[in-house]
């Protein structure tokens, strides 16, 4: 757990440069590094995160190579792969955190929305395996008041949409579900906010 706590904070911390444009002078990212690498890599954190070309996650977090392990998909689904990644980098590195990172204005979520409220069909069977992942996370949103307010159903939608990929993680492997009980690996859920540049840890924290 102290691992997990330290990782969060190192993330914490990098992304308060990023936010304020310090730019840690430290990363490494220079031939020296790229040489060390070469025996190997230890990443502090694994970054479940969005394809969204707004949200690199090693500049956010203001990481170097060989920092982070990062999984980029739309949406920040979870899917058989994702989960299979995820346990490849906590049990073959012993990396103790695992970050869900969604955004805000996620175009992922927002397709899911449109399509739960005024169904079109989607043009591709593959862009709808995605959002037949996030469907569950918004339709319960639908049935509250919330769909009378488009803007904070859209940012609720994103928050849940992490919430349950973060709860799928915990829940849905073997191999997680035994590190997490042994206190060797932690989930959590952060949101990045595309006008602030600021990372919310708010699930699982």
């Amino acid at each position: 757990m102290t691992a997990a706590l330290d990782a969060l904070e190192r993330l914490r911390e990098g992304n308060r440069r990023f936010v304020l444009e310090l730019g840690n002078r430290q990363t490494p990212t220079d031939r020296d590094r790229r040489s060390e690498l070469l025996q190997g890599q230890k990443p502090f954190a694994i970054i479940l995160g969005c394809s969204d070309s707004r949200v690199p996650a090693e500049i956010v977090f203001d990481q170097g190579l060989g920092d982070l392990f990062v999984i980029r998909i739309a949406g920040n689904i979870v899917a058989p792969s994702q989960i299979g990644s995820v346990e490849f980098a906590a049990e073959q590195f012993g990396t103790p955190l695992v970050v869900v990172l969604g955004h805000s204005q996620c175009g992922a979520v927002a397709a899911t929305l449109q399509e739960a409220i005024r169904p079109e069909g989607l043009q591709s069977k593959h862009l709808r395996s995605i959002v037949e992942r996030i469907r569950p996370a918004v339709e319960p949103l639908l049935a509250t008041d919330l769909r009378h307010h488009p803007e904070e159903l859209a940012k609720q939608a994103v928050r849940a949409n992490v919430r349950i990929a973060a709860s799928h993680l915990r829940h849905g492997s073997e191999i997680l579900e035994r590190l997490i009980q042994q206190n060797k690996l932690t989930v959590v859920g952060a949101e990045y906010s595309l006008e602030s540049g600021i990372v919310d840890f708010f699930d699982g924290v």
